[in-house]
């Protein structure tokens, strides 16, 4: 009896296929967190379905053609014009292929999407200023990805992060944290502009505003007392109350439901060969302008990545025993695939969200957060009314929370040495400073190697560094903005 209940004892315990595909356990979590996790990304940056094609369609993508301001002032959208509504699939696909390789290839809770800025870039820069059409534009998207693809099998992006110091590692993540904040400030109308002082407080007698001002503080005092979803509940209350305040808009439930819109319009439209022949010019001049506008969109979009991989890996304790993020050149060839993959269905650089960080403060520790998100994002091709339900006021709150959950980083940074210190408050401050991940990092790398050459301390700077240095003084006074 007793060799009978030792070998019951000591038989494995069965697992579920989720648990053992995702090892779940081991990151000690579970199917709900999970899932709780997924919904709050995707909540959080569903705003980019809607977005990306209002910015896009300035590059031309209508059906009218029409550039910039005439495209916004002929009143075009994705509920009627064709091509927008097909950027607006393209958009959630595009998404949904790059988050579902993220994970269920690299099992990491991140999320992907047309990224903001790379999307401005794309219209203003590329189309508006540089005078390509949005289907050379995509070409050049295209090449990017492949030119991504190339560098991850080779394993170069992952040298170069890697080669990135401790402590501007620890200002990436505390740099996000103030971004990310700004952001949430800022779609809140906490933050304003203002020509005198460049930001300045909003109207608290706004609508919106005291909608956002309640949602951070139901958010803070559900986290304060550690309620397990603390952010998606409060995402949801917030909207509730936005009702009656007259800031969340209910749409007719004919419109909640309906049928996703056609791909064909941007669907394989990319235009390599145009791409070379541009305004005439010779080829020698359209090969270096390609490669000006390739360059480009490929360090803006990698250093935006691996910003939000790293600061968020360094802060959700990610990392395996060598201090480096679990899976880290899948998680990035995730990104090289799903831009690859955008140029084809019609919209711009897709690149890791930093949004992700409202998931993985939820919880998410696994690429079943990432499933979740997006399967979500396919959804919403059929609940286009319901998902554009929740505004901007109530999603807002959860991104000044993550801000505050990401902050906490710079309390590891080594400020006692200057040398050390100069360099990461400058990748911190550019970043909400100038909104842009990519240009924290740029200024951090810039400054890392002129403070420590000039101080006898080069031996410290690993020869990377030196390079993405280069690169990015060349990206900021010679290629295109």
């Amino acid at each position: 009896m007793q060799q009978k209940a030792k070998d019951k004892s000591s038989s494995p315990v069965k697992t579920s296929f989720l648990d053992s595909y995702f090892k779940l356990s081991e990151n000690n979590t579970n199917v709900k967190t999970e899932i709780i996790a997924g919904i709050t990304t995707f909540i959080t940056m569903a705003y980019i379905i809607f977005v990306n094609p209002g910015i896009l369609m300035q590059a031309g993508m209508n059906s009218q053609g029409l550039l910039g301001a005439d495209a916004v002032n002929a009143g075009i959208n994705a509920l009627n014009d064709p091509v927008v509504a097909s950027v607006f699939a393209a958009t959630c696909i595009s998404a949904a292929i790059g988050t579902f390789i993220m994970g269920l290839y690299a099992k990491v809770p991140f999320a992907q999407a047309p990224g903001m800025g790379l999307n401005a870039f794309f219209t203003f820069s590329v189309c508006l200023t540089l005078g390509y059409t949005w289907q050379q534009a995509l070409a050049a998207v295209f090449i990017s990805g492949l030119l991504f693809i190339l560098m991850t099998l080779t394993s170069i992006r992952e040298k170069i992060v890697d080669a990135i110091p401790q402590n501007l590692k620890l200002a990436i993540s505390g740099g996000i944290g103030l971004f990310i904040a700004l952001i949430g400030l800022k779609s809140g109308n906490i933050v304003v502009s203002d020509p005198a002082t460049l930001v300045a407080f909003g109207d608290f007698t706004n609508p919106g505003t005291i909608l956002t001002l309640i949602g951070i503080a139901i958010t803070a005092i559900l986290m304060a007392r550690g309620v397990k979803g603390s952010i998606l509940i409060g995402i949801l209350l917030t909207t509730i109350i936005g009702v009656p305040l007259g800031v969340t808009k209910l749409a007719p439930m004919s419109q909640l439901v309906s049928a996703p819109p056609s791909l064909a319009p941007t669907l394989f439209q990319l235009d390599l060969k145009g791409l070379l022949n541009v305004g005439g010019v010779g080829v020698a001049s359209a090969l270096l302008n390609v490669f000006m506008v390739v360059i480009s969109f490929s360090l803006v979009d990698m250093f935006d990545t691996i910003g939000t991989l790293v600061g968020t890996a360094q802060k959700a304790n990610m990392l395996d025993e060598n201090g480096k993020m679990k899976n880290m050149n899948k998680a990035l060839m995730a990104d090289a695939v799903a831009t690859t993959c955008g140029a084809f269905l019609g919209t711009s650089t897709v690149t890791t969200f930093v949004e992700s960080t409202a998931g993985i403060s939820e919880g998410g520790r696994t690429g079943l957060t990432s499933v979740v998100t997006g399967f979500m994002f396919l959804l919403a091709m059929f609940f286009t009314g319901l998902v554009g339900i929740v505004p901007a006021e109530a999603t807002a709150p959860a991104l000044v929370i993550v801000g505050v959950l990401m902050i906490g980083a710079v309390t590891k940074i080594n400020f006692d040495d200057f040398t050390e210190a100069l360099p990461a408050f400058f990748t911190m401050a550019i970043m909400p400073f100038t909104y842009s991940i990519a240009n924290g990092i740029a200024a951090g790398i810039i400054f890392y190697p002129i403070v420590k050459v000039t101080t006898g301390k080069g031996k410290e700077v690993h020869p990377v560094v030196y390079i993405l240095a280069a690169l990015f003084i060349l990206r900021f006074t010679i290629l295109p903005k």
